[in-house]
């Protein structure tokens, strides 16, 4: 049974009060985030601080560029979970197999970013990020213009290859200007970006889908990939800090020495491995949350692309509280907090009856996700940060591998057992993950005090 209108306003309803609770308030990757503070401690203690070291500004507006490229690269990633019910239809198959352009994407996105760190490191990550961008425009309207499943499958896959190159750099320039103290705050506002583009790609993935076709959502996000070129570029030509190639930690030692020095690292294998099962449980169950909700209650496409864009809420409402949560909980709580909240989110999908207790529930996953996700990511950048580029670059691509993974393993699911099993998996792994992630991060800080106290 279709929704009625008032239910459909119901959705939007939701969406607005949420977005009620940021009056007031800019959004944090445009809060200023600006103020005097240290960086380039040496990397051989990340807690320890040089003397001699200045004292410089964080540079906001440089930072706010990337989140706006971080917005069209995340909008692009998220775009066809709404999509893929009308992609299905115009290629007369199921969603299962049409699930093969957020493979195909993921594929791509992810395995491009096993060469992009030294690359970054070498040439200087703010110039790079700024001509991957201006590629993807090109590569993201070609996904608009193709007859086939198949087309859009390599057209998805090219794109991929392109975007990849963005968030995982704009995140190394991140740690390479703000010291490790700061990072997970200003980190967590770069993000807002990517949740703004998240929240964009999949609610107005189906609004503009229903409306327009799933087309010319390809050639919007092609127009914004185009404007973000246009501002990296400004910032390029007028601030001389992006024009360098690394970081004060970073030292040019070659390709194979960064992954050496990455993968010797048993600190940095295990924060890959963790975010590896995180991507593959999570995504390869939130890619079938629309897909389930028009199979099981017949929602419009434009119910499930508000329904699945209060993930974007959820991420903004962690945005907007990171720095309270950390000082409440710390790192490793933080971790714990948005695995549970993870679990129970997903078991709401998986037994609920009605479906307006999904944007609730997909609000809830959005928060979870961040929670646990963004505790990943601040460690990513610190890992090795003698080779910080290279790093977030395995880091990246550990994600979407894992999210090839899920999402393929999903479609195999989803297609015989609709997508409660994948809902109930979800629920019981990732507060596991969440769980022995933050075990290890204690006794990693404790060691980390234990050979600083020994140094002294």
């Amino acid at each position: 049974m279709r929704p009625s209108t008032a239910e459909g306003w119901y959705v939007l309803s939701i969406i607005v009060v949420s977005f009620r609770r940021f009056r007031g308030k800019k959004p944090g990757a445009l809060r200023p985030v600006n103020g005097y503070c240290r960086i380039g401690a040496p990397s051989e203690n990340k807690h320890r601080v040089n003397s001699s070291i200045k004292l410089q500004k964080v540079p906001t507006r440089s930072i706010i560029l990337l989140a706006g490229a971080g917005f069209a690269s995340q909008a692009m990633v998220r775009v066809t979970d709404s999509l893929l019910p009308q992609i299905a239809a115009d290629f007369s198959t199921t969603v299962g197999q049409a699930s093969i352009v957020v493979a195909a994407y993921a594929v791509s996105h992810g395995s491009i970013q096993l060469v992009i760190g030294p690359v970054g490191d070498r040439f200087g990550k703010y110039r790079t990020v700024a001509v991957m961008c201006a590629l993807a425009a090109v590569l993201v309207a070609l996904c608009g213009t193709v007859q086939s499943l198949s087309a859009l499958a390599v057209a998805r896959f090219a794109s991929g290859a392109a975007a990849g190159w963005i968030i995982p750099l704009s995140m190394a320039y991140v740690g390479d200007v703000t010291p490790y103290e700061r990072r997970q705050p200003i980190l967590a506002r770069y993000l807002s970006g990517q949740i703004f583009g998240q929240l964009f790609g999949q609610a107005a993935g189906g609004v503009l889908g229903d409306l327009f076709g799933w087309r010319n959502v390809f050639f919007l996000l092609a127009a914004m990939f185009a404007l973000a070129t246009a501002g990296l570029v400004f910032e390029l030509l007028t601030n001389p800090r992006t024009r360098t190639a690394g970081g004060p930690d970073e030292s040019s030692r070659g390709f194979v020495a960064d992954y050496v020095a990455v993968l010797s690292n048993p600190w940095a294998r295990l924060v890959i491995f963790a975010v590896f099962i995180e991507a593959s449980t999570a995504w390869g169950a939130f890619a079938y949350v629309g897909a389930d909700l028009h199979l099981r209650f017949g929602l419009s496409f434009t119910a499930i692309g508000l329904i699945v864009g209060t993930f974007g809420i959820g991420g903004l409402i962690y945005a907007a509280s990171v720095q309270q949560l950390v000082n409440l909980l710390g790192q490793a709580g933080l971790a714990v907090f948005g695995g549970v909240l993870l679990s129970i989110a997903y078991l709401a999908l998986a037994i609920g009856l009605t479906w307006w207790v999904a944007p609730l529930a997909v609000t809830a996953i959005g928060l979870g996700f961040y929670a646990l996700h963004n505790t990943l990511q601040t460690n990513a950048t610190q890992m090795t940060p003698e080779a910080r580029g290279t790093a977030v670059a395995i880091f990246s691509s550990a994600i979407y591998l894992g999210q090839t993974i899920g999402v393929a393993a999903g479609a195999l699911v989803f297609d015989h057992f609709t997508a409660a099993p994948l809902f109930i998996g979800s629920a019981c792994v990732l507060p596991i993950l969440a769980w022995w992630f933050a075990v290890k991060l204690r006794q990693q800080t404790t060691e980390e005090r234990r050979q600083k106290s020994d140094h002294r």
